[in-house]
This record gives C-alpha cells, structure tokens and sequence, in this order.
C-alpha cells in the first residue's frame, strides 16, 4: 500500500480551502449549468432570483454531499493509489469524522434548499442522495459503476425543471438520459487515469474490463446519444435555431473531446475531462439562456 504524504492536520479557518479541495468545488460546473437550464427550459422563461437560488443551493449541497460521501467511503483505496493518495483524507489533512461532519452538514442545506421548492421536489430527493452512496460500492463489483455516476449527476436537469414547474415532462426526462450519458461517458475516460492500479486493486471499470478501447467506443457511443438527446429536447421544447446552433458547436466538442484521446493518451485525458467538458457545460447553459432570451 502507498504511504500517503504527510500532512498538517486541517483547524479552524484553514478547514474551509481543506473542504473545499475535498469536493472539488469548482467542478460544480459540470452539473449546476444543467440543472439551471432545465429549469429555463421548463417554461423557457427565466424563473424568479428566489427559485434560482434555492436551485443553486440544492445543488451545491447535493453535490458536495456526494463528494464527501466518495471521499469517506473509498478513503482505503485512494490511499492505496499513488495518484489519489494526496488527498486530504488520506494524507491526513482532514478527518473522517470532518468529513462527517460536513456530509451532515451538506445535507442540511440540500433539505433546506428543496423544502423552498414545489412539493414534487421534496419527494424526489431520496433518489439522487441513494445513488450517492451506492456509487462507491458499484466500482467495487461492477464496470456498470459509470452509469451510476451518470443517472446520478443526471437527474439535476430533472430537478430544475421540477422547481419551476412542480412537475415533470418528457423533455426533462430526455435530457435526464442525455446529461447522464455525457457525465458516464467522460468518466469511462477519466478512470483510464487508473487503469493500472485498478486492475491491480480489483476496482471495476469499462477501462479495467473492455481495456482502453473498450472505454473509447464506450464513451464515443454515450457522448451521441448525448448529442441525438439534447437534439431530442430542442423539438420537444420547441426551440428555435440559436439552440440547435449551440447544440452543433457542443457536438464538435464532444467530438473534439473523443478524437483528442482516440489512443488513450494519459495527459490528454485530464485535460479533456477537466476543461472540454466544463467548456460543454457551460456553453449549453449560455445557449439556453440566449435562447430563453431570444424568445
């Protein structure tokens, strides 16, 4: 097993950048645009700040629920794995019972958050905080582990919408499957960053078990029906061209996205899941909005 690296335990003030790189904030992009734009694309109208923020503060305690949660539970193995072994509860910068902590704590601003929304809401959110925690021990049995992590930051698009409307469409339920098939897709490359120590470990992936490519054509294959899904909802929602021309420059991307790695070039994998995919996210909230806004 790898010794992870030293480090000084996390008080006070300095708990706050410690939690904040446990969770990854700032990889909240990759949800939070979605989940606002179901919720414009709901009545394609922009809803009230209030709604907006009490949108906005589900997700940010749903997610960082999720991510602690992660973090808690596969604790052993990051610290067996050279590339994860930094991490602040492995290398001791925070504690398990922190970590805990803030789980209770993220959960109580996502109840909070969703107790402000329509009722609908408050019934769903049992789903996506289930899938949180079966997510770690899917890896642990199963390759399938990719699509758990795509349904699960999938449904966010499903909850704006269900906040501004106190319902659901097949539109949002369109672009549930689209988001979770671009969200599984880019992890089946991302889990090539761990190929080796999870073939070692026993951790299941799409890498560890179809090989490198296997994820590609996995990953290529879920990234289309992501393409053909928002494709789907813009004739749902009825939109016009500006969306269909945003859809078309999210598809390059992708397509961009899944050439740039087509041998599995290690170092082009991160840079293709941290940034080309926040790129995609973003731009497709920025098309929803000038297309709520043309209309």
């Amino acid at each position: 097993m790898t010794t992870a690296p030293a480090a000084r335990p996390a008080r006070g003030l300095a708990t706050v950048p410690a939690l904040f790189g446990l969770v990854k904030f700032a990889h909240t992009v990759f949800a939070l645009p979605f989940a606002l734009a179901g919720a414009f694309l709901a009545r394609m109208a922009f809803p009230s700040w209030a709604t907006i923020g009490w949108i906005v503060l589900a997700m940010v305690g749903a997610r960082s629920l999720a991510m602690a949660l992660n973090r808690l539970i596969d604790a052993r193995i990051d610290a067996a794995n050279p590339r994860t072994a930094s991490r602040e509860i492995p290398s001791g910068r925070l504690s398990r019972s922190q970590v805990a902590g803030f789980s209770v704590a993220s959960f109580a601003v996502l109840i909070v958050a969703v107790s402000q929304l329509p009722r609908l809401t408050w019934y769903l959110w049992p789903i996506p905080v289930a899938l949180f925690v079966v997510y770690p021990y899917v890896k642990r049995v199963s390759w399938a582990c990719h699509l758990v992590l795509g349904v699960s930051i999938g449904i966010a698009p499903i909850g704006g919408w269900v906040a501004v409307t106190g319902d659901v469409a097949p539109a949002a339920f369109v672009l549930w499957v689209a988001v979770a098939a671009w969200v599984a897709g880019f992890d089946m490359l991302y889990a090539l960053l761990d190929l080796e120590f999870d073939t070692e470990a026993g951790v299941h992936s799409v890498p560890v078990r179809f090989g490198i490519p296997g994820a590609l054509m996995g990953c290529r294959i879920l990234h289309a029906v992501t393409v053909a899904g928002l494709f789907a909802v813009g004739l749902l929602v009825d939109a016009g061209a500006v969306y269909f021309a945003g859809i078309a420059v999210c598809a390059a991307i992708l397509l961009w996205e899944n050439l740039s790695v087509r041998r599995g070039e290690i170092d082009k994998v991160a840079f293709a899941f941290g940034v080309m995919n926040g790129v995609v996210s973003i731009l497709f909230f920025l098309v929803v909005c000038l297309e709520v806004w043309v209309r």
